[in-house]
């Protein structure tokens, strides 16, 4: 049996990324794009107008290189707004390598899925019955995520992070 390297990951060094949506119109906004860090498991999302490359880059640049720095990886589904010309040139511009799920297999990236589900049943407990004002309400449902206790950590995610 040949013998491969042990793979060692840091907190941030791999995201997956995944939209959301659409939801029906919320001030303009209709979709959400979520990216969940593989080893820390903590999410970060925002509402735009769009899923397109724009969206993408602007995330990416914004939520996840100026917050947390480079990642070694980011992981997606095969979308055209993940795979183009645009955020390829993003990720190989600061060295980050891009890795494409397999395709009709979620599981592939299943953290960014999972983290899709609880964000989103934490959305439809929080807004107004009419569901117009889902975009205004992310924050109160990313908080409500972050300091809900975990079981398997022990604790909530914005506690683990700061003992970090």
């Amino acid at each position: 049996m040949p013998i491969s390297p042990i793979l060692v990951c840091e907190v941030f060094d791999v995201w997956g990324i995944d939209f959301m949506g659409p939801f029906s119109s919320s001030f303009g906004k209709s979709y959400i794009i979520l990216g969940v860090d593989y080893v820390s498991n903590w999410v970060d999302a925002n509402v735009t107008r769009t899923d397109d490359a724009k969206a993408v880059v602007e995330f990416v640049k914004t939520n996840i290189f100026s917050r947390f720095g480079m990642p070694r990886a980011i992981i997606s589904d095969r979308g055209t707004h993940f795979c183009n010309k645009v955020v390829d040139t993003l990720l190989k511009k600061y060295n980050v390598t891009y890795r494409i799920s397999t395709a009709y297999h979620p599981q592939t990236n299943g953290q960014a899925e999972i983290s899709n589900c609880e964000i989103k049943s934490i959305l439809e407990k929080i807004v107004n019955p009419n569901q117009k004002d889902w975009s205004t309400r992310l924050d109160d449902a990313m908080w409500a995520y972050h300091t809900a206790y975990k079981t398997p950590i022990g604790n909530s995610d914005d506690t683990m992070l700061v003992v970090k």
